[in-house]
């Protein structure tokens, strides 16, 4: 099943708001989507937040694709209380790109963003606490890349923390 044309008054505003900054709106299973310009996320944050009532920023993830000049996709996930509505804004972005941080516009990204950061290496530029929150800070590699072995692990802190040869 294919995404489908996402229509109505946000995706007409945001259209509107940005113009060439959204290169899609879509929907897909009934979940509504805006494909945009990396250094658009956080103005778009702002008018989803202070002007279409989304209120409430759910999760910051990401997805790799290695063989992609754009190896990063960020999903932002919106939920708007007032209109029991969800939205999910895109981007694509490079290796080594640094997207601005989105603290400023919610405090909750924060976490999300250094979550991002611990599991795939995306540092967010402007972000007040840019270090990891799951791993140990001495872990090496970022462990949702395409390219790092789960099998090889950090087999450093493996053997200097937990006192065995391998994590497998």
């Amino acid at each position: 099943m294919a995404a489908t044309p996402w229509e109505g008054e946000l995706p007409a505003a945001l259209k509107q708001r940005f113009g060439d900054q959204i290169s899609e709106c879509s929907t897909y299973l009934g979940q509504n989507f805006a494909v945009v310009k990396a250094e658009a996320v956080i103005p778009i944050l702002e008018f989803l937040k202070l002007e279409a009532d989304f209120d409430y920023l759910v999760d910051i993830t990401a997805v790799d694709y290695p063989n992609r000049t754009e190896r990063f996709e960020l999903f932002y996930i919106l939920y708007s209380f007032a209109r029991n509505e969800r939205v999910r804004i895109k981007t694509a972005i490079a290796d080594g790109y640094k997207p601005g941080t989105a603290t400023a516009v919610h405090s909750v990204a924060n976490w999300l963003e250094r979550e991002v950061f611990d599991m795939f290496g995306v540092q967010f530029a402007g972000h007040p606490d840019m270090r990891r929150i799951l791993m140990p800070e001495e872990w090496e590699g970022f462990p949702l890349r395409k390219d790092y072995s789960i099998i090889k692990q950090d087999d450093r802190w493996v053997k200097e923390n937990l006192g065995i040869e391998s994590g497998q």
